[in-house]
């Protein structure tokens, strides 16, 4: 089905099912687990792995999997990777039902994305947590299309036909070289800085979200992992072992105790999927064969939706300025920063537990929350007609005032 069907309202696939079981393991060498995992059926809002939640069918809002692999030392990478996940799951189950998939994976950037720039604030804010972040490799889907959502080196593979391909991209030091030709794979194994990567969720205030896609047949077997899987055993090996041990749990349980023999030096997290179901067309020889391909997002409308944010644990609520709003914020300049009077932009300035809002740049008045949600309301009137009636109430007070006094 094309994407122009989705767009005039096509019915989406009915019947896709879902046989998950997702794992998590220290390993032979840490001392404690950084990772952590998502499976989740959003249309329930149910995330866990009780016997009713590994056997899906996917819903009218999707489902999300996802592994998070944190770094930061003592907690804080623990602290890290169950933000990611929590934030993550937080953001896509809030708000409308998804109208298409195209909707779902620009949901999906944004919650990742969240994820990230909450993760370097909390940082920012507690100095025993300075430098802690987490990959995340995220996969959702609404219909036959898989999403995948990629900041970090944890991976995403599709197992179809026997054949096991990687559908992510390791942003990673030691995969850059490989891709310009400076390293073998071979080398890559014994290579002394493996272990640095380009990108992480909570070490810069933004990230690129590395977004891909898969459409599914039925039958296909959806793995995302840790490094410490990836790390300890050959594709392979994964890929035999995905092959001879259909049932996800005992799939997960295999692979974990596999790493572990070759020496478990990483915590170890991997989740295994198992797609059927009507929805689903079956794999022909004609099809595209499998491979990692990049998602373009087509351009978001220029009027959102009114929407919330989450500022140092309080919601913010932004509505949608009118057009003729949006023309007259044009010409208010703070800084070199546009700002809108209707739905100003605000910078979350650290410092203390009770963070006051300010304009971007540090320019202009700034705002302390209180312990109640902030109400932003707007009148969709232009800045100039907001002004000309405070003048008139002025005035209309001075003539009162003036004719009391006689």
């Amino acid at each position: 089905m094309s994407d122009a069907d989705y767009a005039l309202g096509a019915t989406r696939p009915a019947d896709i099912r879902i046989q998950v079981f997702g794992r998590t393991d220290v390993g032979q060498i840490r001392e404690h687990n950084e990772d952590n995992f998502l499976v989740a059926d959003l249309s329930k809002r149910s995330r866990s792995l009780m016997e009713e939640d590994r056997q899906q069918q996917v819903g009218e809002r999707g489902t999300v999997l996802g592994v998070c692999d944190g770094m930061g030392g003592a907690a804080a990478g623990e602290v890290a990777s169950q933000l990611a996940v929590d934030i993550i799951y937080e953001k896509l189950v809030e708000g409308d039902t998804p109208e298409d998939h195209d909707e779902l994976a620009r949901r999906l950037v944004f919650a990742v994305e969240e994820a990230g720039s909450r993760i370097f604030n909390d940082a920012r804010a507690d100095r025993t947590r300075r430098g802690m972040g987490t990959t995340a490799t995220i996969a959702a889907l609404l219909d036959e299309r898989l999403f995948v959502a990629q900041v970090g080196d944890s991976r995403a593979y599709v197992l179809r036909g026997g054949q096991l391909v990687q559908v992510s991209r390791d942003q990673s030091l030691v995969n850059q070289l490989i891709e310009a030709g400076q390293l073998t794979e071979e080398e890559a194994e014994t290579f002394e800085h493996n272990n640095i990567i380009l990108q992480a969720l909570g070490t810069a205030e933004t990230v690129q979200v590395d977004l891909t896609y898969v459409d599914l047949k039925r039958g296909d077997t959806l793995l995302l992992c840790s490094d410490g899987l990836s790390g300890m055993i050959r594709a392979e090996e994964i890929r035999e072992v995905l092959v001879s041990v259909r049932d996800p749990l005992e799939a997960c349980k295999v692979l974990t105790e596999r790493a572990n023999l070759a020496g478990g030096h990483d915590n170890i997290t991997v989740i295994v999927a198992h797609f059927t179901g009507d929805g689903l067309p079956e794999p022909r020889d004609a099809d595209e064969p499998l491979k990692y391909r990049k998602y373009a997002l087509p351009e978001a409308p220029a009027l959102e939706p009114t929407r919330s944010i989450r500022i140092s644990g309080h919601e913010v609520h932004m509505a949608p300025p009118s057009e003729e709003a949006r023309r007259e914020s044009r010409k208010l300049k703070v800084g070199h920063t546009m700002v809108g009077m209707t739905n100003p932009l605000l910078e979350l300035q650290q410092g203390s537990s009770s963070a006051p809002l300010a304009m971007p740049g540090g320019h202009g008045p700034s705002y302390t929350a209180d312990d109640d949600p902030v109400q932003i309301p707007t009148t969709g009137l232009s800045p100039s007609l907001v002004g000309m009636m405070v003048l008139g109430a002025m005035l209309l007070v001075a003539v009162t005032g003036y004719l009391v006094l006689r």
